[in-house]
């Protein structure tokens, strides 16, 4: 395993000043999967496809008009405009195997949680997107690994926050989308009302 490179995170954390929800996966896909230049960026991932389907009834409503890519600009300005930040919970991973799944991927370095935080006064919420997101989430904020669907409790520097589990939106997660829509809907309605 050590003599597989160390691979650092290609993409600078999101983080718009007004973010209530702090979202972490636990790492990009290899760059030859990536439909666009931002998180989630493979085209088969479902997470854009949720988003539209929850906020605007449409699951197409993130892609591009030439339907093989998502559309960046439409998801920064609706993000920033929603409060949503987003980044990974590894910041340098090994991949031990040449595809995107969480079982192959060894992190290097986690990230630090807390320093994002920090930038973002208004957040009170921490979503991982997956098993190994949240339990390397758990293990550096330092409380229980929630459900799929729950949250933990944590305080970080006298602020009470939620570490939330969502389910992977992965095809590979044995999950309907719809399911899947269902779980995370049920948390911004907690987050945003």
């Amino acid at each position: 395993m050590e003599n597989i490179a160390p691979e650092a995170h290609p993409l600078e954390p999101f983080l718009p000043a007004n973010a209530k929800l702090l979202m972490l996966g636990s790492f990009p896909p290899q760059r030859k999967r990536w439909s666009m230049d931002f998180y989630y960026p493979n085209f088969q991932n479902d997470m854009w496809r949720i988003f539209g389907h929850i906020f605007f009834g449409d699951r197409g409503y993130f892609i591009s008009p030439g339907g093989k890519a998502f559309d960046r600009e439409r998801l920064v300005g609706f993000l920033t405009q929603k409060g949503i930040a987003l980044y990974d919970t590894a910041s340098v991973v090994r991949r031990l195997k040449e595809n995107a799944s969480d079982r192959f991927l060894e992190i290097v370095e986690p990230t630090d949680i807390g320093a994002l935080l920090r930038r973002l006064p208004e957040c009170r919420n921490v979503a991982t997107t997956g098993g190994k997101a949240a339990e390397t989430a758990a293990m550096t904020l330092g409380c229980e690994v929630p459900a799929v669907g729950g949250f933990s409790e944590f305080v970080l520097d006298g602020r009470k926050m939620r570490l939330w589990r969502m389910p992977s939106s992965s095809r590979a997660y044995p999950m309907s989308p719809e399911r899947k829509a269902g779980v995370y809907s049920a948390m911004f309605g907690e987050i945003f009302g």
